[in-house]
């Protein structure tokens, strides 16, 4: 039992004046205060294994695991797995090294309900007995027409007062096997009359021939969710049972269920306020139709919202659990802007990522006044906010790439990067000045750049403070190693992508430039040992992380992660 006059759990100090951080945690404090479930804090992660983690689940898995870490407690890993027809075992790895990336861990309390079939349709008889269900032959059109509407009282169905021993019999045919799909279900005997829709004699069991992935062929009845969750969380001894706010309207449901089996312990459900996200889908099922109809290539595409999309990309356990922990816990439905999410991420990456140089639309420029075939080693910072971090080597030579935007025939005023006659510094290098401009006598393309070097501008050099107003990256094209680099934009214009004219869908508002693929890049030579996974910062271009699935035998293949612009912090600030 929780001590509240005096327990301290990490840095958290809880004491009986304490209130929590959200309101959630104000109700845990309070039933501490009570003894209620005796002093015990158990929750748990329940999430349907049809399809990949999103962010919205990062956001429940940061809470559920966060107060059971932060209160001493307990929290379960449970797959709702009662819908063979949408399950596979690839969901169900995808989840567990999703849970396990954001740095949780379950411990030995990992569930599935498929693991209380036989108890649950052992309630399910009780329940029979107790005449609180029924199995109703109604088609699944003739129980919507009889369901009522929000104004009118639905009517009861003309099985519904079949007797006990029929329904048990029926109920056994239906685990037997005799019917066909879809030719009767279990309903539970509520009140067809309740203003709830929910309470107006729910389905609890549903006829499905389908092999499921833990069960195999065992059963050909399944449990509806809303009977199936609600008794996981009380055999469990779940305390707290969090869920979002799409589950309120459930939850006169979810306790009749539990009063009227009675499997013991009565978890306290609580629900919270989704997370939506600008330019974003949060829906499973339409992240499933972006991946079987082909917009994404998978679900771990990095423009997807799926922590596996997101771990792809670049992004950091840290930096969302440090998202989720600033947007809170809500009791009403809001849109944040996905610009927070990039604005935590970029603060972390800024303290972690190593500097290097790449060059993503190479333009060559000759330096015809240094000496050919010669090769300076120049020093490097790894990371300045990080002088721990290091220094590395860049290789200088006479021929060397910059961007092409980084250089301008006629340009206008204020450009303060390359052009006919200006300087420019190469970032810890030298100043250069521009020379003359070689072109292609056919097209007028521009080939290269033909400048000279300053060698007394070097770092430590006596003119190494001369002052120029712009500063370029750059790489030796001696030692540049080729590389392919991936620019992704929103993966939807539309800040709510879900909004969309009657008749239409929500794929009207993908973005067609969500991707743009680079495949003449130029990086540094200190890339070639870069391991998968690991994020670097390109100097002006943003934060990137190599590729996990592409980047093999000699191939470098670089996602960009976040741009180095954020409007978010811009925008607190003003």
């Amino acid at each position: 039992m929780l001590n509240l006059s005096s327990y301290t759990k990490g840095a958290t100090l809880i004491t009986t004046e304490y209130t929590g951080s959200n309101f959630i945690e104000d109700i845990v404090v309070e039933n501490l205060k009570i003894a209620k479930h005796d002093g015990n804090v158990h929750t748990r992660f329940p999430p349907e294994p049809n399809g990949y983690l999103h962010i919205g689940h990062a956001k429940s898995i940061c809470l559920n695991f966060g107060i059971a870490q932060k209160f001493g407690g307990l929290c379960n890993l449970r797959f709702d797995d009662t819908n063979p027809t949408k399950e596979d075992v690839e969901y169900v790895d995808s989840i567990q090294e999703d849970v396990h990336w954001l740095g949780f861990d379950w411990e030995e309390r990992k569930f599935y309900a498929s693991d209380y079939f036989e108890r649950l349709y052992q309630f399910a008889v009780k329940l029979i007995r107790d005449g609180k269900a029924y199995v109703d032959d109604l088609t699944a059109q003739e129980m919507r027409e009889y369901r009522g509407t929000l104004t009118e009282p639905g009517k009861e169905s003309p099985f519904r007062s079949r007797s006990v021993v029929e329904n048990l019999q029926l109920f056994e045919r239906m685990r037997s096997g005799e019917f066909p799909d879809g030719s009767r279900v279990l309903r539970a005997k509520i009140d067809m009359a309740s203003p709830n829709l929910n309470m107006r004699d729910p389905a609890i069991y549903r006829i499905f021939h389908a092999t499921h992935h833990r069960t195999g062929d065992t059963w050909c009845i399944y449990p509806m969710y809303d009977f199936a969750h609600p008794l996981s969380d009380a055999m469990e001894g779940i305390t707290h049972s969090i869920c979002t706010l799409e589950f309120e309207d459930h939850r006169p449901l979810y306790d009749w269920v539990i009063e009227n089996v009675n499997p013991g312990v009565r978890p306290q459900q609580i629900e919270f306020a989704r997370l939506n996200l600008t330019h974003t889908v949060m829906s499973k099922r339409k992240l499933r139709e972006l991946v079987e109809q082909g917009y994404v290539d998978e679900w771990d595409d990095p423009r997807m919202p799926t922590i596996s999309g997101l771990r792809r990309r670049g992004y950091t356990p840290e930096s969302i659990r440090d998202f989720s922990d600033r947007i809170g816990v809500a009791k009403s439905n809001s849109m944040v802007e996905i610009a927070l999410l990039e604005h935590c991420l970029r603060e972390d990456l800024n303290a972690r990522a190593p500097r290097v140089m790449a060059v993503l639309r190479p333009l060559k420029i000759v330096l015809v006044n240094y000496p050919e075939g010669e090769v300076e080693w120049l020093e490097a910072d790894n990371n300045p906010e990080q002088p721990e971090m290091g220094k590395r080597s860049l290789p200088f030579s006479r021929e060397l790439y910059i961007e092409q935007d980084d250089f301008m025939e006629d340009p206008p005023k204020k450009f303060f990067r390359l052009s006919p006659g200006q300087e420019v510094r190469l970032k810890h290098a030298y100043i250069i000045k521009c020379e003359e401009v070689v072109k292609d006598p056919q097209t007028g393309a521009i080939l290269e750049l033909h400048c000279t070097y300053d060698v007394e501008t070097k770092s430590g050099g006596p003119n190494s403070g001369r002052k120029v107003k712009g500063t370029l990256h750059w790489v030796s094209a001696e030692h540049a190693i080729d590389a392919e680099i991936r620019l992704y934009d929103h993966l939807f214009l539309k800040e709510n992508p879900d909004e969309v004219p009657e008749g239409e869908d929500f794929k009207i508002n993908l973005n067609p430039n969500s991707l743009e693929t680079l495949i003449a890049c130029k990086v540094e030579p200190s890339l070639a040992s870069a391991e998968a996974g690991s994020r670097y910062q390109f100097l002006r271009h943003g934060y990137f992380c190599l590729d996990t699935k592409e980047s093999r035998d000699g191939k470098l293949v670089f996602n960009r992660t976040v741009s180095l612009r954020d409007s978010w912090a811009k925008a607190v600030k003003s």
